[in-house]
């Protein structure tokens, strides 16, 4: 009986063909021809011998099989970007590079510590990706990135493929300028109508502060809601309002006293996730760093 032999030029065609949902839109993509392409789709179909598509109101919907035989090409060809990105791994001018995702809330003194973290493991060249975290887990998959840290564990659909590992837990403050000293009596009642420099909706801390906030049934004004943690200890200091931080994030200023420390948030903490997704052959920074990795956020 002669072998089959799969041409994985066809079964990209037909990845990009189910990925954009028609052969139209697939044939603008890959600059290939509408008659080429269907010619190279239908010679696939007959290599597996079954229909990977149906026809429903001008678009292409996959069938029983033409699902499986998807689930199999989107796997091939990560395995084909992972054996490039971990061939990549060769030296450049002798070193090698490592390619880490920090979600862009990350105070500054976090992601230097991981970037000297990262050099204690070899002489690397470190290349910071800056994003929000649905972006840099994407490009952590697509393998841009061999390593994120994020302020979120990620999601648990989210999370088959992945290594996740905690690298920190630090409690969180709220601290101001001496202006706002008198508030440490009766805290945290003395919050209440006070102004507030409070992260961005899409931080994990401004969901934990506000649920504390709830749950101590305490309003406070907003002023200003701003992403960069060096932003806010900046406004902080300028008497704008109260803002809400790890510890260890404000310590050089309230030892310095540019900034008093009013009271704790108990049962809030500042977390920080190392994620990596598993391959055959692992980034020898990345394997290394998500067994050891620990940070004073």
């Amino acid at each position: 009986m002669t072998q089959s032999w799969l041409n994985y030029h066809h079964l990209y065609y037909f990845k990009v063909i189910a990925t954009e949902g028609s052969i139209a839109k697939a044939a603008k993509t890959l600059r290939l021809g509408q008659p080429t392409l269907s010619a190279q789709l239908k010679n696939l179909e007959d290599v597996i011998g079954h229909k990977l598509f149906d026809r429903q109101n001008r678009r292409l919907i996959l069938t029983d099989a033409g699902r499986v035989a998807l689930d199999y090409a989107n796997e091939i060809f990560r395995l084909g970007a992972e054996l490039l990105d971990s061939i990549d791994q060769k030296p450049v001018l002798g070193r090698v590079e490592f390619h880490v995702g920090i979600i862009d809330t990350v105070p500054k003194h976090v992601s230097l510590q991981l970037l000297n973290a990262a050099r204690a493991v070899t002489d690397c060249i470190v290349i910071v990706h800056e994003g929000k975290g649905s972006e840099l887990l994407k490009d952590l998959k697509d393998h841009k990135v061999d390593m994120v840290l994020l302020n979120f564990a990620p999601p648990v659909t989210e999370s088959s493929s992945l290594q996740c590992r905690k690298v920190a837990r630090m409690p969180v403050i709220v601290c101001g300028s001496r202006k706002f000293m008198s508030l440490k009596k009766n805290f945290p009642a003395s919050l209440s109508g006070q102004p507030f420099i409070v992260p961005t909706p899409d931080s994990q801390l401004r969901h934990s502060l506000d649920h504390w906030l709830a749950i101590q049934d305490q309003k406070i004004h907003v002023v200003a809601e701003a992403q960069d943690t060096s932003l806010q200890k900046l406004m902080a200091t300028h008497d704008l309002g109260l803002i809400v931080a790890a510890t260890s994030a404000v310590e050089e200023l309230i030892h310095d006293k540019e900034l008093v420390a009013i009271g704790t948030l108990n049962g809030v903490f500042e977390e920080y996730w190392a994620v990596a997704v598993d391959k055959k052959i692992p980034h020898i920074v990345t394997q290394k760093l998500m067994k050891t990795l620990q940070l004073n956020a």
